[in-house]
């Protein structure tokens, strides 16, 4: 039982991995009220996908827990963390992706005066959403190298994913006191990417139970 839900937890991580990625390459960039309307299918699509993802990353995250249970302080904290994280950006996906779409769609044939009207809500929602993606960017990068730190203290894996995944987390914070934007389509890519590899790395290691090092 303790193999499969290794083996199980580890495709998780990966399956979760591959729809955010997906889900970022249809992600469309903001634009007009008018840009908005037209691809309200597309910004439906990108944000489903990517609220699919999150259960099968949580999975994978528990059973990654798990098996990190002889430093179960620094395991548990990361997975409390990252539940968090991942209600902030559920959050964030359901305004940006859900309700925006839904309130645009129910003024497609306002007038511009009207559409003016409603520019200070979109403008709100932009922020609200930037702000749980910031919530989600912390909490992963707390996560991770609490995780990873636990990796290299139950050596259940090779020392340098744990290596990887605090250089991950750092690299991220300092480029934010840098200045760098990861809120944006761009920078939440890159993000992204840097996360995404990380938890693959891991879910790879997870689901091989006999890789111990």
């Amino acid at each position: 039982m303790k193999n499969q839900l290794n083996y199980y937890s580890g495709i998780a991580l990966i399956t979760g991995s591959v729809l955010s990625i997906i889900a970022m390459t249809l992600h469309p960039s903001g634009g007009s009220f008018e840009y908005l309307l037209k691809i309200s299918n597309v910004i439906i699509t990108s944000h489903s996908i990517a609220m699919l993802s999150i259960p099968a990353i949580l999975l994978g995250f528990w059973g990654l827990t798990k098996r990190l249970a002889t430093a179960e302080i620094l395991a548990t904290g990361g997975f409390i963390t990252m539940c968090i994280g991942m209600f902030a950006v559920t959050c964030a996906a359901a305004i940006n992706g859900l309700a925006m779409p839904f309130f645009v769609n129910q003024y497609r044939d306002a007038t511009a005066e009207k559409i003016n009207l409603l520019k200070p809500v979109m403008r709100y929602s932009w922020a609200l959403n930037h702000a749980f993606d910031y919530v989600f960017i912390g909490a992963a990068c707390v996560a991770v190298l609490l995780w990873s730190v636990a990796i290299i203290k139950t050596k259940v894996f090779p020392k340098w994913i744990g290596y990887l995944g605090i250089a991950t987390a750092i690299s991220a914070v300092a480029a934010i006191i840098a200045g760098f934007v990861f809120v944006d389509l761009t920078g939440f890519r890159v993000f992204i990417a840097g996360f995404v590899l990380w938890v693959v790395v891991t879910g790879v290691f997870l689901k091989r139970p006999e890789a111990v090092i």
